[in-house]
């Protein structure tokens, strides 16, 4: 290469062969990493953890599509096809839908940091690790963080709500919905309500449950949602802010105008990924298609048969009471005598079936068997029980 350059450099003058001679006036300290020189290679497994799940071929196949500009009028309409869905599977009506380029993680930070501004409160339920993260954000923020701690496998009455509504007056309440360290579904009934009541905002963090459990944002009353990677939120709280939110790649005012909910000619913000746009739309179509109801009735059954299974096995459920568990992940203490890590580590390496240990307060106490989406079936549930049942028998116990 350096030597057609240097000929042509010859023609193009002195200045072209200056750029030659400088491109080449430095050796290469880094050679090209030996592990890239060869093929990709992806073991195949059957992921039963709390996220991410295995996808639907249709899902799979949309990532594989051709690139289109992210300021397309067709990457545009996906986009607003997108949002349709996003507001179909949260049930709002709410204009300021819209998705951010990020992990499910980073909607709840986008929620936060443009709810919340220096020396607000704000009223977190702390049961799991979602809402220990709610809190550290929080407090980041400057907000004047009011935690109500219970252990892993506790859930809110509208009572203890109302009590901590009252006390601290808050201008936004943190509930996780379905709390996948646990394994707790939080009802949402009555909440809505108590806010407004008290002049506050209620977030919802919907991403272990969405499309898995009843969720209805409108008519339970709800001003902020975050799924994984979506979210909505109350357009007077957003644009009556006194403070510029801590985040421009955050800021919801700027993702609106990408998103198309204000009604002005969209402006460039940031690159969005487009690959990834266009298998969100198609997991969104594949739920439509479904339709709520019936992946609502999927998921309880599946996650009810695996219940039935593995307390046939002698393992004990974490959640005790049916109502409040979570059909997406399931939680079971871990056995007595077992080390968790060696149970995980057996399914992954006999079977190649990922389970998880617990996360934050739930970690040593409970195992996670997730059943989302296309996982949902009673075949996988056959799957990873006979798979524990070995566990179990081959395992090493703890030495009294």
């Amino acid at each position: 290469m350096f030597q057609a350059l240097a000929k042509a450099s010859a023609a193009l003058g002195p200045r072209a062969a200056g750029w030659v001679r400088t491109m080449a006036s430095h050796q290469l300290l880094v050679a090209p990493p030996k592990a890239l020189l060869k093929p990709l290679s992806i073991p195949t497994r059957l992921l039963l953890g709390p996220g991410p799940s295995n996808l639907p071929p249709r899902t799979m196949a949309a990532g594989g599509l051709q690139m289109l500009g992210h300021m397309h009028k067709e990457t545009y309409q996906i986009m607003d096809e997108i949002k349709e869905g996003i507001q179909y599977v949260f049930q709002t009506r709410n204009p300021l839908t819209l998705v951010i380029s990020g992990s499910g993680h980073c909607a709840l930070e986008a929620a936060l940091i443009n709810v919340l501004e220096p020396g607000d409160s704000f009223l977190v339920g702390v049961n799991g690790i979602w809402g220990q993260r709610a809190a550290d954000i929080g407090e980041r923020l400057g907000a004047r963080v009011h935690p109500m701690t219970k252990d892993p496998g506790g859930h809110y009455t509208l009572q203890e709500v109302e009590e901590g509504l009252a006390q601290h007056k808050p201008v936004l309440l943190f509930l996780t919905h379905g709390e996948s360290s646990s394994g707790v579904l939080q009802p949402l009934d009555g909440f809505g309500e108590l806010c407004h009541r008290y002049k506050c905002l209620l977030l919802v963090d919907s991403v272990a449950s969405l499309g898995g459990a009843p969720l209805y944002m409108d008519q339970q009353g709800k001003a902020v949602g975050r799924g994984s990677g979506g979210s909505f939120l109350p357009r007077n709280k957003i644009y009556s802010r006194k403070t510029k939110p801590s985040s421009f790649y955050l800021d919801v005012k700027y993702l609106a105008n990408l998103w198309g909910c204000d009604g002005q000619p969209r402006m460039y913000h940031h690159t969005t990924p487009v690959v990834s746009l266009y298998s969100l739309r198609e997991g969104l179509a594949l739920l439509s298609e479904q339709g709520l109801e019936n992946s609502w009735r999927k998921h309880r059954e599946a996650a009810a048969y695996l219940h039935g299974r593995l307390q046939a096995l002698g393992l004990r459920l974490f959640v005790k009471d049916p109502a409040l568990r979570l059909p997406t992940v399931t939680t079971v203490a871990v056995p007595t005598g077992y080390y968790w890590r060696d149970i995980v580590s057996y399914l992954i390496e006999r079977f190649g079936i990922e389970i998880t240990g617990g996360l934050g307060p739930s970690t040593g106490k409970v195992l996670r068997i997730g059943l989302m989406g296309c996982n949902a079936t009673r075949e996988n549930v056959d799957l990873v029980t006979e798979a524990l049942r070995e566990a179990l028998q081959h395992c090493p116990k703890k030495k009294l």
